[in-house]
């Protein structure tokens, strides 16, 4: 005997879901639809219903009790008294125990209710799915119905009117007819074990459930696992795929809602955020294997906290995400600084640059294989909305396809006009990114663009650039040898304790200086906490000494050369607001401003500082010319121009005389000598002979 039935669910819904009731009834008589829904809490609410029986036989038999559910939904009562008719009882909230991850369903879980989680990958177009079809007998004129419930369009076998068979015309108007959407869904890519690959599964959508979603999103869908046979063409073979018919989908929040923190795991965060050493045990959290970069590690840790984003008035968004990019020599711990980022941040995606196309980080357009439609499939910075993107080797990918960056970047979103289709896909993430110099080795006497095959437009968008380089330093080789030693000893001792089961409590000492000074687990839940509930806001004492900062800064220069741009001021910006939320407080006060400072001053003295004049210019860094060497070179472009109007140098200017004039103009003769090879490398001049220069006028 079942306890599921039509009575049973009404009075379900009376007593706990009058409201709902109420308000959908409203909805019904408002806009005159009819298709609406009533979301009903599993856990809340049904399981307490008739002692949990009716819930229990729900994941048993959907399709029996779920069809109970609507029919009471029919005749259940309510104050407008509209009769509810084709309304459905949508299922939210299941058991953990009921949620399967897709790579464990089974032939057992076929027929079966289940919830199953992961990130959106494709989303095809909403389109009309005839549930009944309406068929015209063209000897009688009399209209048959087929219900129908496969890709096929089924005609009726004859008309009961005339027993006539075959002669049918379809007829679309009359037909009953339903809003349709596929997705498919794929797994956590962090929940997967070293080379496993993500399992994906389609879920079919109707009527209310459709257009909700867009790719990238975090769902759980519950729902009705359903199997077909798998064929070519005419023939079946005994094989069977299985796909999700969905019944709800529960839309994940995505600023870390996915985390569960607890009332203790609250206590735990409010006592870490007081600590009086905390930026220093959050620092050296972030890979404590390895050893030294102190400030680097700092901008990290303030990279996973992230700054406020704001939405104005006017529409305008400003990101509150930190962009860092690592540069620097082989051997220096890059790509590990990455993989520890990609452990310990709540959300994140890593990708690496020679396996990575611009439709791989954007989306993809593929052609569905069912309906041949085409369908958007999320790539890497779509799946990182409200994470971090781990890009290594960025250096390494192809111009065209490190494009894709710069929308993503700033803008935050991702445009996509490919095969008809015209979206705008959300990419709110924030991008560590670690490319190596073109010839080996980091050359500091060098400008950064000439080493590192990445544009000024692009590196204008990172808010901190650090150089890791490989110096020989005695007493620093000596640390480094012995932090790395030791490591490889103590990993040593931990597999031998592993494979002979011993438990050496002597050797907890020993590996506290490689242990993360916070927990891990606690770490991603304190920044989980942090970016859920704070939000923090400049004082004035902050804002003055942020204006204090740029303007000195903007006119330090004796060479009238631009410093820092409003590019750097709103990375400071960013970065004292993280600096404030790692503290968990409201209020963004000098002290943050001033450590981030001298973050900000690291990374500006490392790859902006003029080498000819000692002092910061932005443009020498992101360009690779400075002000006195743009100068020099229109300087010398001008005595080219003048000279060769003259009679004697129609033929060409001779370097002596450039060099000589350019001397005179109080440009070094070296100087000058490198301009003019410089300019013939970029063909700005020519030399019709040697020695002589000519300017290249474009037509």
């Amino acid at each position: 005997m079942m306890f599921s039935s039509p009575e049973a669910w009404r009075e379900f819904f009376e007593t706990y879901y009058q409201k709902e009731l109420n308000t959908l009834a409203d909805k019904i008589l408002t806009d005159g639809r009819k298709e609406k829904s009533i979301y009903v809490n599993f856990l809340k609410d049904l399981f307490i219903f008739y002692e949990g029986r009716i819930a229990e036989e729900l994941l048993e038999y959907p399709d029996t009790v779920l069809e109970h559910a609507s029919k009471g939904l029919e005749l259940s009562y309510n104050i407008h008294d509209v009769r509810l008719e084709n309304c459905k009882a949508r299922i939210v909230n299941l058991p953990q125990t009921r949620r399967i991850l897709i790579r464990d369903l089974r032939s057992e879980h076929v027929s079966k209710f289940v919830a199953v989680e992961g990130i959106v990958r494709k989303v095809t177009e909403v389109r009309p799915k005839i549930v009944k079809a309406s068929f015209i007998c063209l000897s009688c004129g009399n209209e048959v119905f087929v219900v129908q419930d496969d890709n096929q369009l089924k005609q009726p076998y004859e008309c009961k009117t005339c027993n006539t068979r075959g002669r049918f015309v379809f007829n679309p108007d009359n037909s009953i007819k339903v809003d349709s959407q596929r997705i498919k869904i794929q797994e956590y890519p962090e929940n997967l074990r070293g080379g496993e690959q993500p399992q994906t599964i389609d879920v079919f959508l109707e009527g209310d459930l459709t257009g909700k979603i867009n790719p990238g999103d975090r769902v759980v869908i519950n729902g009705i696992v359903r199997a077909r046979t798998r064929g070519y063409g005419s023939r079946k073979t005994p094989y069977m795929d299985i796909f999700i018919e969905g019944n709800s989908i529960e839309v994940l929040q995505q600023e870390y809602e996915e985390f569960e923190i607890t009332q203790e795991d609250i206590e735990k965060i409010m006592e870490l955020s007081e600590d009086p050493d905390l930026y220093k045990k959050i620092t050296d959290s972030v890979a404590p294997v390895i050893y030294g970069y102190d400030k680097i590690k700092l901008a990290i840790a303030l990279q996973l906290f992230g700054g406020v984003p704001k939405k104005l008035p006017d529409g305008t968004e400003i990101r509150g995400d930190i962009h860092i990019l690592l540069v620097g020599d082989p051997g220096v711990a890059k790509s590990q600084m990455l993989r520890y980022v990609h452990r310990i941040a709540p959300r994140s995606v890593y990708t690496t640059g020679k396996g990575t196309t611009s439709a791989g980080l954007t989306a993809t357009a593929t052609r569905d294989e069912v309906d041949g439609r085409w369908t958007l499939e999320a790539g890497a910075l779509v799946l990182a909305d409200k994470g971090i993107a781990l890009v290594d080797e960025i250096d390494k990918m192809r111009a065209e396809d490190r494009s894709a960056l710069h929308e993503a970047m700033e803008q935050q979103t991702i445009s996509v006009a490919k095969a008809g289709i015209n979206a705008m896909l959300r990419s709110r993430c924030a991008l560590l990114g670690a490319a190596n110099p073109k010839y080996g080795r980091f050359d500091l006497y060098s400008p950064l663009v000439e080493q590192i095959d990445l544009s000024p437009t692009l590196l204008s968008r990172f808010d901190l650039i650090f150089i890791m380089t490989d110096q020989p330093n005695p007493d620093h080789d000596r640390r480094l040898a012995e932090h790395i030693l030791k490591t490889h000893q103590i990993g040593e001792k931990l597999e031998m304790m592993k494979h002979l089961s011993i438990e050496a409590a002597e050797y907890r000492n020993e590996y506290k200086n490689i242990e993360p000074k916070i927990d891990p687990q606690l770490l991603r839940k304190y920044i989980a906490y942090a970016k859920r509930t704070v939000f923090p806001v400049l004082t004035k004492d902050a804002m003055d000494r942020i204006i204090e900062y740029y303007v000195n800064l903007r006119n330090s220069s004796k060479e009238s050369s631009v410093t820092i741009t409003a590019r750097q001021l709103e990375a400071l910006i960013r970065l004292a607001e993280a600096s404030a939320r790692l503290r968990l407080s409201d209020e963004v006060t000098v002290e943050d401003v001033n450590r981030v400072i001298d973050v900000v001053e690291a990374s500006l003295k490392q790859i902006a500082t003029n080498p000819e004049t000692g002092e910061i210019d932005i443009d020498y860094g992101l360009t690779g010319t400075s002000k006195t060497q743009r100068d020099r070179i229109l300087t010398i472009k001008k005595i080219v121009e003048e000279l060769e109007k003259l009679d004697d140098y129609r033929k060409g200017v001779p370097e002596d005389e450039i060099i000589k004039r350019a001397v005179e103009k109080g440009i070094d003769e070296m100087r000058a000598k490198d301009v003019l090879h410089k300019l013939r490398e970029k063909g700005e001049l020519y030399s019709p002979r040697p020695n002589l220069y000519r300017i290249v006028h474009y037509t």
